[in-house]
């Protein structure tokens, strides 16, 4: 495994084309979670053309970072970095890929239920509040990232804010599942479906995560060795 710093490469190496491809995705993988915040957020409120639009940047985000992750595995699998180096860039940008095909398909999910005819708002907010709390995972997910570029003592840390969040997603992940069972006299068989594999996914996204987070807690330990 690499002990070169991360984001200390980007900086020394900004005219590398395997770099740049390799930022950019992370950039983008952690916006997908914004947008898909703000889709949730707009389609409690009533406000669907605001959700199709949040959904369709996302989705528009999504394609670029399939995009640049096949670009930046090509780059990585013809360039001359080191082979430790070029593998901890593997599995964080497979990484990162999958978590934004989770957000992804959650879109989806909640696109899929503008076709329901009432859902309870004790549900709506249980999504919203795991909604909300994943943006927060992934801004400590990218503060840890930073992290291990500057100071790698401290990835620790911040890798706890990820694994913090995701313990309170998975706490409402079923509290909202129990929301079934109080609900069920009142909603059909098809939105209890769809609610049920929006929480699936956004519950995923939150473990890819801390799975992340915790891949960048190995390099930051192998980093202080």
């Amino acid at each position: 495994m690499s002990t070169k710093k991360l984001l200390l490469w980007f900086e020394k190496r900004r005219k590398s084309n395997t770099l740049t491809l390799a930022q950019q995705q992370i950039t983008l993988a952690m916006d997908t979670v914004n947008e898909l915040d703000t889709a949730m957020t707009s389609f409690a409120d009533g406000k669907l053309t605001d959700m199709e639009n949040a959904i369709q940047r996302l989705f528009q985000k999504e394609i670029k970072i399939d995009s640049l992750r096949r670009a930046t595995l090509e780059e990585l699998s013809s360039t001359d970095l080191p082979n430790g180096y070029r593998e901890d860039l593997k599995r964080l940008v497979n990484h990162l890929d999958e978590f934004a095909d989770q957000v992804k398909d959650s879109a989806r999910s909640l696109k899929v239920l503008t076709y329901a005819v009432k859902i309870p708002r004790d549900i709506l907010d249980g999504y919203l509040k795991m909604s909300h709390d994943l943006v927060e995972s992934v801004k400590a997910l990218g503060d840890c990232i930073e992290t291990l570029g500057t100071i790698p003592a401290e990835v620790k840390a911040k890798a706890e804010r990820v694994d913090y969040y995701e313990d309170l997603i998975d706490k409402q992940y079923l509290e909202s599942k129990m929301l079934f069972l109080k609900h069920g006299g009142e909603l059909d068989a098809a939105t209890i479906i769809s609610l049920r594999d929006l929480l699936d996914y956004i519950e995923r996204a939150s473990d890819t995560c801390a799975r992340t987070a915790d891949y960048l807690r190995t390099l930051a330990t192998s980093e202080l060795h």
